[in-house]
């Protein structure tokens, strides 16, 4: 792969992972748009470890001091809630990870399979947003209990169908449960951490094998990108969320997937 081509696809990650329009999505249709091939699940998986990084620093605080010292307390403390909230929030995407991989590193990278979901969440994120607007958003992370936990949990477990995008689901549902958008993202963000890293191990010597002997110096690049233009993503997004409204997100998603759809049915694109 040329070190281009894996910056680009690092820039991609790095930007597209925790804004809700679906980095798998942006990383399978990369290659179309700039004549590469496409270097598959497991490359993503990996570069991802940049993206981890980047929301280990921003959340560096609750991920190294609040977390722990919460776990310490237990859940009938209300500060060790949120610790324990979190690992309950994980187990559906650890199983359906292992009971679908078959199908996500297969048929479901197919294009018109990515179309549609961008499509599809793009209007249920719309419609959501718009709900939430109407009847005001009230609850903090103080107020997530295990129900909201495991819901949010499933959002996530779908976003391994590429083009759901795993912050775009886990949003819909925070924001169906009447959080705060603010508050929803924190959750979201802090919730993909484990997910995000069991996914890079787990993957890292199926991308090496994929790739070759030459692997290391891509994924070196790819990932580094991820980490610095993922921080500034995260930084834009918790800024952006203080003030506006998700919809703009879903109508890019839509135009999107609509796109998509039209060129695969057109037969300019092989899905």
């Amino acid at each position: 792969m040329p070190l281009w081509f894996a910056g680009v696809l690092g820039l991609v990650q790095g930007l597209t992972e925790f804004l809700p329009v679906s980095s798998t999505a942006h990383l399978r249709l990369a290659p179309v748009v700039f004549g590469q091939p496409d270097p598959g699940a497991a490359f993503t998986a990996v570069i991802q470890l940049g993206t981890l990084l980047a929301v280990i620093v921003y959340f560096a605080r609750d991920l190294l001091v609040e977390l722990p010292r919460g776990a310490l307390r237990g859940p009938r403390h209300p500060d060790g809630r949120l610790p324990w909230l979190l690992v309950l929030g994980t187990l559906p995407i650890v199983v359906l990870g292992v009971l679908a991989k078959p199908l996500i590193v297969g048929e479901a990278r197919s294009l018109w399979v990515v179309g549609g979901a961008l499509a599809g969440v793009g209007l249920l994120l719309v419609v959501v947003d718009h709900r939430a607007a109407r009847r005001g958003l009230d609850r903090g992370l103080a107020e997530v209990g295990v129900r909201d936990a495991l819901l949010i949990g499933l959002a996530q477990a779908a976003a391994l169908i590429p083009g759901v995008s795993r912050s775009g689901a886990t949003l819909c549902m925070a924001l169906a449960l009447g959080l705060m958008r603010r508050d929803a993202a924190r959750f979201s963000f802090l919730l993909g951490v484990p997910a995000i890293a069991g996914a890079a191990v787990l993957e890292f010597g199926d991308a090496i094998h994929a790739l070759g002997a030459d692997a290391a110096a891509p994924l070196a690049v790819a990932t580094a990108t991820a980490a610095i233009s993922g921080y500034l993503a995260i930084d834009w997004l918790m800024r952006w969320l203080g003030s506006h409204r998700l919809t703009s997100f879903g109508v890019y998603r839509i135009l999107l997937g609509a796109v998509v759809l039209a060129l695969c049915g057109a037969g300019l694109i092989t899905p």
